[in-house]
Order: structure tokens, then sequence, then C-alpha cells
């Protein structure tokens, strides 16, 4: 193929850019808009959880977000409070960021308890990440941290009392509002709050009453076990407490009772 040579610009029209070049030649190239270089996203070995169900007990909702994310990798500490600052939040740290980074992707908006959770990195290292990975620097971290607790824990009164009234309005403003329909997502048997009955799956169809009696006798306080009759592979087990039942829970979950077919155990919902 003859190779295509460019046609020449006139002179006048590259003297004077206002003039168009003639049809067929080859405008002057554009110079070339520097990339500006994008700041890679922080990561963290800590996320910091928001939307939580603020009506679940704290303990509570600490063992179901610690339970929800070793399934990821360690989970170091799982912290939340129940004071009106951090109502409805809580921090989940692993001993590894890219963990923490799968474990929010992979989680960000799981319905915890009927309420979706937002989920973001923190912006600063938690007490127990600094102690595993970076022991040595722990005091400094931790005067760190008190002095910021000191600078932002007193605000002025004045600002307050108009967040206060602000607040307020909005609320009337919120309440004449027809309410949006939530939708109904169930709970996951996994995250249902701990009770005194455990609800067992995946029973072998031969199980008898006194075979599980007798796995179940195993830890005290055992109360009642209850065949269903026309559904042979499910059954309650109830305890007269909930410690009790939950440490049955932990102990036989997963249990291969016929050598094979792993019982699922979970609390049974109320």
């Amino acid at each position: 193929m003859a190779e295509i040579s460019a046609l020449p610009v006139p002179m006048d029209t590259m003297e004077n850019p206002m003039i168009p070049p003639e049809i067929g030649s080859v405008p002057t190239q554009a110079p070339a808009v520097p990339m500006v270089p994008t700041e890679p996203e922080r990561i963290s070995e800590t996320l910091y959880i928001q939307n939580l169900n603020e009506k679940i007990k704290i303990d509570v909702m600490k063992a179901s977000l610690r339970g929800l994310f070793k399934t990821y990798g360690e989970v170091l500490d799982v912290v939340a409070h129940g004071n009106l600052r951090m109502r409805g939040q809580a921090f989940v740290s692993f001993s590894d960021a890219e963990v923490a980074k799968k474990a929010m992707k992979e989680v960000r908006g799981f319905p915890l308890y009927s309420k979706p959770m937002q989920i973001s990195f923190a912006r600063t290292r938690s007490d127990a990440v600094v102690k595993k990975l970076d022991n040595d620097n722990f005091d400094e971290h931790k005067t760190r941290r008190d002095e910021h607790k000191r600078k932002t824990r007193y605000t002025n009164p004045l600002k307050e009392k108009f967040k206060a009234k602000r607040l307020a309005s909005e609320m009337d403003g919120a309440a004449s509002a027809p309410a949006p329909k939530r939708p109904n997502v169930q709970m996951p048997d996994e995250y249902l709050p701990p009770n005194k009955i455990l609800f067992l799956q995946n029973l072998p169809e031969s199980v008898t009453k006194e075979q599980l009696l007798t796995l179940f006798n195993q830890y005290p306080n055992l109360h009642e076990v209850r065949l269903i009759p026309t559904k042979k592979d499910i059954a309650f087990v109830e305890y007269t407490d909930e410690a009790s039942s939950t440490v049955a829970k932990e102990a036989l979950h997963n249990y291969k009772l016929d050598g094979e077919n792993k019982i699922k155990i979970t609390f049974a919902r109320k």
C-alpha cells in the first residue's frame, strides 16, 4: 500500500488561528492535557458501620457482628456503645486491611436485623489493631487518642442549642410526612438474637428423641426436646436460660450426628 503523506498546513492558517484550515489539510494537534494522578483509596484494618438497629441490645449486636465478619478472617475487636452519640454505630477490627476491604465489599448493604448496614473504613486505627500490629507505639497511640477525645468532647453550648432546635424542627416536618414503606426482609436464622430455645435443622430422618436427649444433656439446664412428627429433619431443644442454650449451640453446631450430615443449630424465632 502506498504511503499517504500529510498535506502541508498553509502558513497563514498557522499564524492566525481564527482562519480555518483548508479542506484536506491536517489540523495542528492540541497540546496534551496532563493526567492528574488520583489518590489511592486509603484502606484500614477497621470498618466503621452505621445504620444498625438501635432496638437490639449492645451485647447481642456485638455478638452478631462478630459472627457475621469472622468468616472473612480474624476479628480482633468489635466496639459498640449504647450512648446517644454512638447509638446505631460500631467498629469491627481485623488483623489485616485487605481482609477488611473484602469484608466491606461483600457485606455492605446486608440487612442486619432488617436495616441495611452502611460500611466505610475507619479514619484511625483501633486500640486492638495497634496492640496486634504495632504494640511498641501503643502508648503514643493512646495518648493521641485521649487528646483527640478531650478536644472534641467539649462543644459550644450555643451551637448545640441551635442544632437541637433545628433537629426538633426537622423531626416535626418528618412527623407530618408519610413514613416510607420498609421492605419486608426476614432476618436470616444465623443472626437471630439469643434465646433459650434452639432450632435444629438437617437432622437424620432416623433420629430419635432419646438420641437428642443424650446429646444435649451433656450441657447443663436442659429442659425439653421436641421433635416434629410431620417434619423429621427438624427439632426444638429448650434450656432453662439463654446462657445454657448458647453454650450448647456453640458446642454442637455442625456436629455430625450420623457421621455424615452436619446439624445446623440456630436460635429459634420468637
